[in-house]
């Protein structure tokens, strides 16, 4: 889906977990069988709107994510559809087994949604950053896994995730983050969004990574380099059409996420990319270290997730 966005709207959007706790929300009002679980952090995963909307179906666990996944995959068995919700390094990290075991091996319709991911929770340090979650999540057989880039996707992947039958993973964040879409931002699942056309390089992001691809993109026009800018939203199932395209298209590609280097989106489009139209590429991501404690844009500058990371990028790849 192409939309030719050529710079980003000034206003500054809601955090995507918010965005996710007012559009749940209003799901359980049309899905009667929807059932919420939280952690014991409701109020930071905004599921505590839907709990206050539906009591009856929502069930804070407490600080117990083993627990929690047990209690969703049951509630997925008798029929109902399950959100469980806490930060994401809780969830993937702390209860894979459960989730391994409870929800994708017998192929439960339960959602996961992991908020405070990646490194620009800030200041709470990296024994809370989900910085592996990603690739945790998609190495699961059966799992969907979206990562949206703002207030409007985020509330689209919400609707999307409660549809799809099976397991889901919705990867959202603790800091407000800028407008990229309308307020009725369309969302596909394995279907990425274009925003922006080009035919020199490919800038390829997910997450709060999408509104810096678009920045990059700028700056690169100003030099008279006109780059592509496709949100892949869904890390699985990936969109290889798009990403063919693209390689067949511009001269190389850029992967931008807020991930570790292995296993995330980077590692995803280069096999597609491996087996379809090899191609240069490069990669703006967190390397291959754990993060430290800051304020977010002190850590977002530090790892090196910037537009300026990203225009140096794809100017490394286009000057030969």
């Amino acid at each position: 889906m192409s939309f030719g966005i050529t710079r980003l709207k000034v206003e500054e959007g809601p955090p995507t977990r918010e965005a996710f706790g007012d559009a749940l929300a209003e799901l359980g009002g049309e899905f009667q069988d929807l059932v919420v679980l939280d952690g014991d952090v409701a109020n930071s995963t905004f599921t505590e709107r839907f709990g206050e909307r539906f009591p009856e179906r929502f069930f804070n666990v407490g600080i117990a994510e083993s627990n929690l996944i047990g209690i969703a995959a049951g509630l997925a068995g008798a029929g109902k559809i399950s959100v469980a919700a806490s930060f994401s390094t809780f969830l993937l990290s702390n209860a894979f087994d459960q989730i391994r075991m409870s929800i994708a091996f017998p192929n439960q319709n339960v959602k996961l949604v992991g908020s405070h991911a990646g490194i620009s929770i800030g200041e709470d340090g990296p024994s809370q950053m989900a910085i592996e979650d990603v690739a945790l999540a998609c190495a699961l057989p059966g799992f969907t896994v979206i990562v949206p880039a703002d207030g409007p996707s985020a509330a689209a992947a919400t609707r999307a995730m409660i549809e799809r039958d099976g397991p889901v993973f919705l990867r959202c964040g603790r800091p407000k983050v800028p407008i990229v879409y309308e307020d009725d931002a369309p969302l596909q699942v394995g279907r990425a969004n274009q925003l922006r056309a080009g035919d020199d390089v490919t800038l390829i992001a997910n997450g709060i990574m999408v509104a810096m691809a678009l920045d990059a993109a700028e700056t690169l026009a100003d030099d008279g380099i006109q780059a592509r800018v496709i949100d892949m939203h869904t890390v699985k199932p990936i969109d290889a059409e798009a990403i063919e395209r693209a390689a067949n298209e511009t001269r190389a590609l850029v992967v931008a996420e807020e991930h570790l280097a292995y296993g995330g989106m980077g590692s995803t489009v280069a096999m597609v990319v491996a087996e379809r139209k090899p191609t240069r590429m490069a990669f703006v991501d967190i390397g291959d270290t754990y993060a430290t404690s800051g304020t977010p844009d002190e850590l977002l500058v530090q790892f090196g997730l910037t537009p300026a990371a990203i225009v140096d990028a794809a100017r490394r790849l286009l000057k030969d």
